[in-house]
């Protein structure tokens, strides 16, 4: 089973300000099907609270940070990113919640699938049921 991992991305310093990038297959183990992005999160609010049975996914915070806390169903573990040179990839079967939303955070969301609701595992017990 693959396991989240955060990603360290190419970073171009340049005195007219930094570049960095994501390529297929050199920092993002899929292909992009999809991309979106989540902005104006109201302070307090999360955003995910669902699992992917098939979509992988790739998140950046491309301004300010916020918090990703994925559970397998048994352990849980939380992410902090706050910086736009490394993103963190999350492999299907994972539950996942964004949190701690800064103010003006923008994260940038790649995944490996097209939008399908099918996909979607939205109830967290027959989540668990599934990831045995």
């Amino acid at each position: 089973m693959k396991k989240p991992e955060i990603i360290q991305l190419p970073k171009i310093m340049d005195p007219r300000g930094n570049l960095s990038f994501f390529e297929t297959g050199k920092h993002i183990p899929f292909e992009i099907k999809r991309t979106y992005w989540i902005y104006d999160v109201p302070g307090g609010e999360k955003r995910g609270g669902h699992a992917y049975k098939q979509t992988e996914e790739f998140v950046v915070a491309l301004s300010g940070s916020f918090d990703v806390v994925l559970d397998n169903g048994i352990d849980k573990q939380t992410f902090s990113l706050n910086r736009s040179y490394y993103g963190l990839y999350i492999p299907n079967m994972l539950w996942r919640q964004m949190c701690n939303f800064s103010t003006n955070s923008l994260a940038l969301i790649v995944a490996s699938t097209d939008y399908d609701e099918n996909d979607y595992i939205r109830n967290f017990d027959i989540f668990k049921g599934l990831n045995k």
